[in-house]
């Protein structure tokens, strides 16, 4: 199968859940600021989308999902789900058959890639599509099952809610985010309450009003980082009077400072993989 790039044409695409193989991996590569946007659609595999460079942003049936480098995103078979990403983009895909997939989470979640898991994932995109499944292969597959059930999920997910009066505050927050409005006034643009805005958001995404503002905070500023924004202007972005309180901010949300989260992520010098097969 050719790479899927800013080039390729609908033909180059063969669904993975007509291929019958219990793993199906494509390699995905953008050179321009076209980058990928994907409608909603659904898959009956389940996805594990692995990002080099780059990062995307995926919606999937009640929340927002960030992907920066070196981390991936798990989508089960059947859950309903966008992609975009802008600019340079290299990554992977693994479609896995729902009988292959018992042992992975039931849920979309976020998860950190492992060196193994993201050199055995290459190696899955550079099988033929249809791969013999005995032998090497069959223990490549069980090894990529392995890690993938393994894999430390990672804190990228942003809750949306389903209430119409939410979802407005929070389609405003994103194209505006830094506005630092308070609740209160989140709730009267809306047309309801302090206490009522309080409620809603805790019972829709489980959180309080001021920690689901933060965790928007985090996944915008994963994605703004991950395509070069300096750490100054991300903090302008999201409405932060200092450089240094956004990265405190960051620090407890995510263990970690700004810089040294993206340093994790760059991609090595040496030896760099091209990505194999479609996406």
């Amino acid at each position: 199968m050719p790479l899927l790039n800013d080039l390729s044409v609908p033909s180059d695409w063969i669904e993975p859940d007509d291929v019958p193989r219990p793993i199906v991996a494509y390699g995905v590569e953008t050179t321009g600021a076209g980058g990928i946007a994907l409608d909603l659609h659904r898959h009956a595999k389940g996805q594990i989308m692995l990002i080099q460079r780059g990062a995307i942003s995926c919606e999937v049936e009640g929340g927002l999902w960030i992907v920066p480098p070196r981390s991936a995103l798990w989508i089960p078979g059947g859950a309903l789900h966008t992609v975009n990403a802008t600019g340079l983009l290299e990554g992977y895909n693994a479609f896995v058959d729902p009988a292959a997939a018992a042992g992975l989470p039931q849920s979309c979640c976020a998860v950190s890639v492992t060196p193994l898991l993201r050199e055995v994932l290459i190696r899955a995109a550079s099988l033929p599509l249809f791969y013999e499944e005995s032998g090497a292969n069959s223990h490549l597959v069980a090894v990529l099952l392995d890690e993938l059930a393994a894999a430390r999920v990672e804190l990228l997910h942003l809750p949306m809610p389903a209430d119409a009066r939410l979802r407005r505050i929070a389609a405003d927050m994103l194209a505006l985010p830094a506005d630092r409005a308070t609740l209160d006034v989140w709730a009267k643009r809306a047309g309801m309450s302090g206490r009522t805005l309080e409620r809603v958001i805790s019972r829709e995404t489980g959180m309080s009003f001021g920690r689901w503002r933060q965790q928007l905070c985090v996944v915008l500023a994963v994605k703004w980082l991950a395509g070069g924004v300096s750490i100054q202007q991300v903090a302008t972005n999201l409405g932060y009077e200092s450089a240094p309180s956004f990265v405190t901010m960051f620090r407890k949300a995510l263990g970690t400072s700004p810089r040294r989260y993206m340093a994790e992520r760059r991609p090595s010098q040496t030896g760099s993989n091209q990505p194999r097969g479609s996406a």
